[in-house]
C-alpha cells in the first residue's frame, strides 16, 4: 500500500494485551468520542504499545490505514464488560486494512507520557524517536 506524505496519522496507544490481541484479530481499534469530539480525521492510524503491553512496549511498533469509522457504544465493542463504568459511553470504532509492522519502530527513549498524537506520512516515515513527530520537516 502507498501513502501519500500528506497523509493524516493518528498515533493511537494500547494499554491492554487483551486490546492488542482485538486489534490484530479483528481489524479495530477504539477511542473515546470524548477524547475526539471534532471527529477523528485520520488516513492512518500508528498503534504506539505501552510498556504494560509487552517488551516491545513503549514504540510505536504497527500501523495501518483507517478504512472506516463508526460511533458505538463501549457496551457493544466490549459485550463481557458490560459492567464497566464507561459502558454506556460512546466511542469511535476505527476499522483499519492490513496492519504492518514499524521497522524499525518510534521509540519513545524521552519516557514521555503517550496520548493521542497527531501527524503526517512524511512525518511517521521519517520519525525514529517519538519527539521526531513534532519536529518540522528538513527542507528538500
Amino acid at each position: 500500500m502507498t501513502y501519500d506524505p500528506d497523509d493524516r496519522v493518528l498515533i493511537g496507544v494500547i494499554n491492554r494485551p487483551r486490546d492488542l490481541a482485538v486489534l490484530r484479530a479483528e481489524g479495530w481499534y477504539r477511542i473515546p468520542y470524548e477524547r475526539m469530539p471534532l471527529g477523528v480525521q485520520a488516513d492512518v492510524l500508528g498503534v504506539y504499545l505501552s510498556k504494560v503491553v509487552n517488551r516491545r512496549g513503549g514504540a510505536v511498533c504497527w500501523y495501518g490505514r483507517v478504512v472506516g469509522v463508526e460511533l458505538v457504544y463501549r457496551r457493544w465493542l466490549l459485550p463481557d464488560e458490560h459492567d464497566h463504568p464507561r459502558a454506556d459511553e460512546v466511542y469511535y470504532r476505527l476499522a483499519l486494512g492490513n496492519l504492518t509492522e514499524k521497522v524499525p519502530p518510534i521509540r519513545n527513549s524521552s519516557g514521555r507520557r503517550v496520548h493521542f498524537i497527531r501527524t503526517t506520512w512524511a512525518h511517521f516515515e521519517r520519525a525514529g524517536q517519538l519527539q521526531d513527530l513534532y519536529r518540522p520537516l528538513p527542507s528538500e
